[in-house]
């Protein structure tokens, strides 16, 4: 990666206690590098951190220890005014649009110009721009109440774009928003991002959301970084249980424990989990395999989305023939996919069998484990490529 725009060096961030509230560690050794140029996302859970760490990026919050370099300039020093100089380049939009609600749209995207003292004539021609880049011309002289949720994050946008920032800040931006405005946001952050050159950095606990439209992933837990890479490893070959429990939520591909059973009511062969994946050309193999094997194959269940244009996923197959062609057909799937083999109805099986850590709440004792079943394994160990669609497609019987 060349030099990052923005990076955190062993971050900390605390807030000291009361005699009412406990000291928060909201922010716990994170490191992290954010190259220029990427869309770049942040999930986590409800209290996970992520939006105290994008608070360290413009310094709305300092750092208790470690640091914070953005541009090439280490905030942990920095003066209010030097910090001033810094903000004006990063931009940023919320998830309730904080608008101003006695100006109109226009008045709403001009009040950074005038903070920034731009003569008037500039300012109105800057304005014009950012709405028509934006799609809400036609709504220069609106008040916000009189928008949609869609229209207001549109306002927040062209707002945080209006003094040209070089990094723009998106802090649950589209989770007030319909699937679909949804959707439309997020392909405007994009535009930001392709055409103004503009890092951005978003943070949200929406899995669909960095499947749609990000680069690189971080995935907080407690304050700390559980996992990073680009969102083709993390969709496709996750490693903490976090990032397995998300992208589990949000692929939807495997079938639950109920479903599982209500299927094996009505499919007595072999069920088979198979990892769908064209960057290997896995989707080609299987077929060849079954060919090859002379078994019978019906789709039962799944869900396929894409990933980079590819459709990534699992299905799940019963296989019907003799019982040595079907263990061979499982044994060359294997050879080219992620398979987990869930036995028959008359003799079901749960496969792979594993364990992973789960918190014990601050009690004593040693960590207590929990097998992972089909419901919860995601696509361990599959393999798969950076997500550039958000919808996916599930197919299940009727029940």
């Amino acid at each position: 990666m060349s030099t990052p725009i923005i990076s955190f060096r062993d971050a900390v961030k605390v807030f000291p206690g009361t005699r009412r509230r406990p000291e928060v560690r909201a922010v716990d050794g994170v490191t992290l590098d954010i190259a220029e140029g990427e869309i770049f996302g942040v999930i986590g859970y409800s209290g996970a951190g992520k939006s105290t760490l994008v608070r360290l990026i413009n310094a709305l919050e300092r750092t208790t220890s470690g640091s914070v370099v953005v541009g090439g300039r280490d905030l942990t020093g920095l003066s209010e005014s030097q910090l001033r100089e810094v903000r004006a380049g990063i931009g940023m939009i919320f998830q309730q649009f904080n608008l101003l609600s006695s100006r109109t749209v226009a008045g709403n995207v001009a009040y950074p110009l005038e903070v920034a003292k731009w003569p008037k004539d500039k300012r109105e021609e800057r304005v014009r721009e950012l709405l028509e880049f934006v799609g809400i011309s036609d709504k220069a002289g609106t008040y916000p109440a009189q928008l949609s949720g869609g229209q207001k994050q549109r306002v927040g946008i062209a707002r945080a774009l209006a003094a040209n920032p070089r990094i723009l800040l998106a802090d649950e931006a589209t989770s007030a928003l319909d699937p679909e405005t949804t959707r439309e946001v997020l392909r405007l952050l994009q535009r930001v991002n392709r055409e103004l050159g503009i890092t951005v950095v978003i943070i949200t606990h929406e899995m669909d959301v960095v499947r749609y439209c990000c680069d690189r992933v971080a995935v907080m837990e407690h304050g700390k970084v559980a996992e990073t890479g680009d969102a083709y490893s993390i969709f496709s070959s996750p490693t903490a249980p976090i990032t397995r429990r998300f992208v589990a939520t949000s692929l939807r591909d495997r079938p639950s424990d109920e479903t599982l059973a209500r299927l094996r009511e009505r499919h007595p062969g072999r069920l088979v989990v198979v990892g769908i994946d064209e960057v290997t050309g896995s989707t080609r193999a299987i077929t060849q395999v079954f060919r090859d094997q002379g078994v019978e194959p019906a789709v039962v269940y799944g869900g396929i989305t894409e990933v980079a244009g590819k459709p990534y996923g699992s299905l799940t197959f019963e296989i019907a023939g003799p019982d040595d062609a079907v263990a061979a057909a499982i044994a060359r799937l294997r050879d080219v996919t992620a398979v987990d083999d869930l036995g028959t109805a008359a003799a079901p099986a749960v496969e792979p069998a594993d364990t992973e850590p789960v918190e014990t709440d601050g009690r004593s004792g040693p960590p207590r484990t929990r097998v992972i079943g089909a419901q919860d394994y995601g696509m361990l160990g599959a393999r798969g490529a950076r997500l550039a669609g958000p919808d996916p497609l599930i197919i299940e019987e009727d029940d």
